[in-house]
This record gives structure tokens, sequence and C-alpha cells, in this order.
């Protein structure tokens, strides 16, 4: 059975079996990477990977996942970007018993309006 080193940051140099891994590539932009769970101390470790390692990886039988990039990265932005201060009033608005409806009134277009109780 093939075993495969790898390096968690925690725990040094560690083996994986081909099941242990998971290799994924980006369709828009070919970006590879792979991740697994250390089995030492249990630690999430995701690593970028080179065409040339993603490779080798499918090669000796671990699992390849191909995704895409969000289709709101292409859309079109328009509008003022979004300032701390909005954050900050965002924040505020969140904290309110009836947030919700505060969200849905901002977003038609009447910020001034008062939540119901």
């Amino acid at each position: 059975m093939t075993t495969i080193r790898a390096s968690c940051p925690a725990c040094g140099d560690i083996q994986l079996q081909p099941a242990d891994l998971l290799v994924r590539v980006c369709a828009d932009d070919n970006q590879g990477s792979y991740c697994f769970s250390c089995p030492e101390c249990g630690s999430g470790v995701a690593k970028e990977a080179s065409p040339r390692i993603v490779e080798l990886l499918v090669s000796t039988g671990v699992r390849m996942d191909v995704w895409r990039l969000p289709a709101e990265l292409h859309e079109e932005k328009s509008g003022p970007r979004l300032t701390h201060d909005d954050l900050l009033d965002l924040h505020l608005v969140l904290q309110e018993e009836h947030w919700f409806d505060r969200v849905v009134a901002l977003v038609e277009g009447s910020p001034d309006h008062e939540s119901t109780s």
C-alpha cells in the first residue's frame, strides 16, 4: 500500500494513506492544494500543491475535488465601497430585536423605517 509523507505544522513529518488526503483543484485558475487531518493531533492541514504534486497524489489514489471560483467574483461592482462605519452600523442593527425587518427596509430604500415591536 502507498504511504505518503506530509508535514503537520504542529507534529512535523507524518505518514498518510491516499484515503487520508483530498486534492482540490480550481477549474478557473488551475491552482491546486491538498488537505488532510493530522493523525497525531487531529488538526486540519491544507497546503498548496503544484500541478506536478497534484498529478503525483492523484496517481497514488488520492481523491480529487474540482471546484470553481464563486460567480460573485465576476460580477460588476457598483455603488460606494463598504466602510468601517457601515460595518459598525450593520453590527448595531443586527443587535436589535427586529433586525431582519430593519435590514429589509434598508434594502428597499427606506432607511428611516422604524421596526415594530
